[in-house]
Parts: structure tokens; C-alpha cells; sequence
């Protein structure tokens, strides 16, 4: 309105202005040739005035759209927040205007790095969901300390679990590119003419060496970036060590895990939906029973396994190539402690750990191997048993069938929002949950010494020691295991027996 007012003085007073030149040269007394020069006059000065008139006219319509588009700026940016009491303009007449106040507010992204790219790193991780979000986390600090480009990384469809995702399909990609933009840059996928390259097979891939320092990035990959300016890792679990790096870089690999890597909403929805309804009815613990027939294969574990089973689960382990360890003792590998807690272990020691009966219990887990034959003597101590199918809708469910890291990834949400979390065995979900907790505030996580328990668990049943002392012995044994803060431990020259950096990143917890 205030454009429109200042375009009408200002075309107001040139109207003026030329009325004003028109009267005062249109006088005509005198001879003739005084006359004619008069008209002539005139003449001149009337086509100076139309000339006027059509330059204020274009001038008005060019002020006229700087105040539309003024308008329009100012309603994207402001109008949310200032301009919602105007109903006629920025609200539907039925609209309750209190209920601007709901609006989420925008989110402002940080600045971007600019640096000289050294190259392009392309990565596909290798293993499960929880394997693969730590490998993420390392390839990002390596393309920040390499300063190249990082493409969007290429998660595993040819494991065990044969899961299709992509990035996508777990992850929020743009919230990843955006909110890490400060840092590095990352690409959904590599320019066209880059990737006529890779196609004609014009780029280098290798696997980098497990456990590696930093430098090793330094020296031996970005070489390789710098001469073929695309390289591949095509492994990439456990390539960066868990000691002994940056500050800065450690850092970055929290902020990766805790902040850059955040689950699609259709995850996050059905996560919150899960753990509102478990919240109605009280607090609950998730029990991360690591007792699935590949992980059973896998370790050779079978305590409490029939013949049949047993055979079964020995077929599997050599039927897959990459698990190198064949021959296995199942029993000399319980009892150091290497194997997953039964179900029946299981609800001993929480039992022990004086766990309340009534608790919810929450099972985050694949199919359990054996079925309700081995989850029997858990039931029976621990009555609130639930599973995901049993909370939701099939149809809510339907999307996740056959996608082994969409159904983790909904068991990790909720693992993190319990009110204790208790995993049976030291897998990958179980640390890297075990590492996020702490870092949402140090919350209860029980981690077993399984090597402790198994001996107590034998000695309670040859009935050397009885309930009292069972108990009592547990709870000692785990007081300090609950998740405190301490430091990581640390084993310089057996970094695979070493702490893992994503179950304890305590630079990141200060």
C-alpha cells in the first residue's frame, strides 16, 4: 500500500509539472512567425510531457513488481512469525490463529566448508545395520581429513541378511549432506562425467587395512584419490582405529553417529508410536537376546540345542565362506564367555539382578532360534514379554518384511528411549546403543561379564552355591557395568580385544 502511494505522488506531481509547461507555452499572441515558433513550441514540449508520462508509467509498473516481490519475500520469511494475524492475507478463514504458535521453527543449517578437493571417496560397508553406521561415521572424518568428497555410501545387500535398502531407505540423506555440510562435502551421487569413468571401470578400489591410524589415510589413500581421482573402499568395518586419533577427529565421528545419522521419519514415526505405547503402561527394558540362528552359526554356540539343531546350525556355519572359523568347541567357547547368553541364562541373572517381575520387557530381536520351547523359562520369570508384532499393526509392519536394517533400525530407536537396556551378547547394536546412551545422559545400560556369569550360573546349578549368594555375587559382579562414566580400555597391540570406540566415545561426553 505504501508502494502504491508514493507511485501515485510521484505520477501526481509530473502530471502537474507538464500541465504547468503545457499552460505556460501555449500563449499565443503576436505575428505569425511568432506564432508558428509558438506552436512549434508546444509542439516540443507536449511530446517531452508524453515522453514523461510513458517513463513514470514504466517506472511505476517496475516499482509496482519490487513491491510484490518485497511482499512475497517478506511473507516466506516473516510471515509465519509476524504476519499470521492477518487473516485475509496469510490464514484461511477457519484457521484458529493460536495455532501458529505449533509451527516448527526453521532450521538453520551451518555454513559450508570450502577447501580444495582433493578427490572423490566412494565406500560400501559391509555387514549389519549397527557394523555399517559405525563404518559411516569413520569414512566421514577420513574424507574430512583427506579433503575430498564423500559420495553418499553404499550399504550391504549381499550379507547374510540380503537386505535391499539403500542409504535412503534408513537414513535421512539430506538431513546427512546438509547438517554435515560445514565439514565436508558429500554428493548423492558423482558428477556425469565422473561417472562415465567409473563405468568404463577407470577409478581404484581396494579394502584399506583394519584398525588403521589416521596417517595411514594420509600416506597410502590419498595418494591413490590425488592419481585416479576416484577411489572405492569396498570394506569398510573396523578401518579406523578406536585410539590414538585427533581430538577433532573423534569428535567428528560422535557428531556423525549422534547428530548426522538420523533415521527416515517413517522410522522415527513408527519408533515414537512403539515406545508411546509401552510408555502408557509404565517404564519398560529392552533385552537386545542376541539368540538367532545366525549368530548361533555363526559362534558355534549351541548350549541348550538338540541334535537336530545342532547340525542344522553346523551346516549353515560352512555354507558361508566368509565365516572362516569351521571347527568349534561350542562348550570350551562358553565358558570364556565368547558365546551369547541363552534365554533360559538370560532370565536367571536378570532375576538375580533383582529386575522387577512386573517390568516390561521388550524384545529387540530377529527370530528367536528354538521359539517358544527356549523363551519358556523367560516367560515364566518375566510375564510382560512384548515384540514389535505384537505392538503394531501388520500393515504398519508390512514395509519393514525382508529389510533385516529397517526392522534393526526400529529396535535401535526404541532401545535408546528405555529405561534400561540389557543385550545378551557384545555385538555391534549392543555397543553402539551402549555408546549413544551414554551420550544421552549416562543411561542404565547392564553390560553381562559373561565369563563371570557363566561360572556362576554352573556353580548355582551343581548347587555350590545357593540363591543368596548367587544373587549377591551378580549384582557385585555388575555394579560398575551399568553404564558410568569411565574410560575405554584400551589394548595397544590387540585393537580387535580393545574397547570399541562407538560403545564408549567418552572424548565426547565432557
Amino acid at each position: 500500500m505504501c508502494c502504491c502511494r508514493l507511485v501515485d505522488k510521484i505520477e501526481e506531481e509530473q502530471l502537474n509539472e507538464m500541465g504547468g509547461c503545457v499552460t505556460f507555452t501555449g500563449g499565443g499572441g503576436g505575428n505569425g512567425g511568432e506564432g508558428s515558433k509558438g506552436d512549434k513550441s508546444s509542439l516540443m514540449v507536449l511530446s517531452q510531457a508524453k515522453m514523461i508520462l510513458w517513463m513514470t508509467r514504466g517506472m511505476t509498473t517496475l516499482l509496482l513488481w519490487i513491491c510484490v516481490v518485497q511482499l512475497l519475500t517478506v511473507g516466506e520469511v516473516w510471515g509465519p512469525r509476524l504476519l499470521k494475524t492477518w487473516p485475509s492475507c496469510y490464514t484461511h478463514p477457519h484457521t484458529d490463529i493460536r495455532s501458529s504458535s505449533l509451527i516448527e521453527p526453521r532450521i538453520l543449517l551451518p555454513p559450508k566448508r570450502t577447501y580444495k578437493n582433493n578427490g572423490y571417496l566412494m565406500v560400501s560397508c559391509n555387514g549389519g545395520l549397527n557394523q555399517m553406521r559405525g563404518a559411516i561415521c569413520d569414512m566421514v572424518a577420513v574424507a574430512r581429513y583427506l579433503n575430498v568428497t564423500l559420495i553418499v555410501p553404499e550399504l550391504d545387500k549381499s550379507s547374510f541378511w540380503a537386505d535391499p535398502s539403500d542409504f535412503k531407505d534408513i537414513f535421512d540423506v539430506d538431513h546427512f549432506i546438509k547438517s554435515l555440510r560445514d565439514e565436508v562435502r558429500i554428493l548423492k551421487e558423482l558428477p556425469p562425467r565422473l561417472k562415465r569413468r567409473v563405468d568404463l571401470g577407470k577409478f581404484h578400489s581396494l579394502a584399506p587395512i583394519s584398525w588403521s591410524d589416521i596417517t595411514y589415510y594420509h600416506h597410502q589413500i590419498l595418494p591413490l584419490i590425488r592419481r585416479y581421482k576416484v577411489v572405492h573402499l569396498n570394506r569398510t568395518d573396523a578401518r579406523l582405529a578406536n585410539n590414538g586419533l585427533p581430538l577433532e577427529i573423534q569428535k567428528l565421528r560422535c557428531r556423525v553417529n549422534f547428530s548426522g545419522l538420523k533415521f527416515t521419519s517413517q522410522i522415527e514415526e513408527l519408533g515414537k508410536k512403539v515406545v508411546n505405547i509401552l510408555r502408557k503402561n509404565g517404564p519398560f527394558l529392552v533385552l537386545h537376546l542376541r539368540y538367532e540362528m545366525d549368530m548361533l552359526a555363526f559362534s558355534g554356540c549351541t548350549q541348550g540345542c538338540n541334535g537336530d539343531e545342532v547340525e542344522e546350525l553346523t551346516r549353515m556355519r560352512y555354507a558361508y565362506p566368509w565365516w572362516k572359523e569351521k571347527e568349534i568347541d561350542s562348550d570350551n567357547k562358553r565358558k570364556e564367555g565368547l558365546c551369547p547368553m541363552t534365554p533360559e541364562e538370560t532370565a536367571l541373572i536378570l532375576r538375580a539382578l533383582r529386575i522387577d517381575r512386573d517390568i516390561q520387557i521388550y524384545i529387540a530381536a530377529g527370530e528367536i532360534y528354538g521359539g517358544d520351547r527356549r523363551m519358556a523359562s523367560l516367560a515364566a520369570e518375566f510375564p510382560n514379554l512384548v515384540r514389535k508384532e505384537m505392538l503394531l499393526d501388520p500393515l504398519e509392519l508390512g514395509f519393514f518384511q525382508n529389510h533385516s536394517s529397517q526392522m534393526a533400525a526400529l529396535d535401535y530407536y526404541v532401545s535408546l528411549e528405555s529405561d534400561i537396556f540389557v543385550p545378551t551378547y557384545d555385538g555391534n547394536m549392543a555397543r553402539v546403543v551402549e555408546g549413544h546412551r551414554r551420550y544421552l545422559g549416562y543411561k542404565k545400560t547392564i553390560r553381562f561379564d559373561r565369563k563371570v556369569l557363566i561360572d556362576l550360573i554352573d556353580r548355582y546349578s551343581e548347587g555350590s552355591m545357593n540363591w543368596d549368594e548367587f544373587s549377591n555375587t551378580v549384582k557385585e559382579v555388575h555394579a560398575d557395568r551399568m553404564g558410568q562414566p569411565m574410560r575405554r580400555v584400551m589394548i595397544s597391540d590387540r585393537p580387535k580385544e580393545e574397547e570399541y570406540f562407538y560403545a564408549n566415545p567418552y572424548e565426547c561426553l565432557d
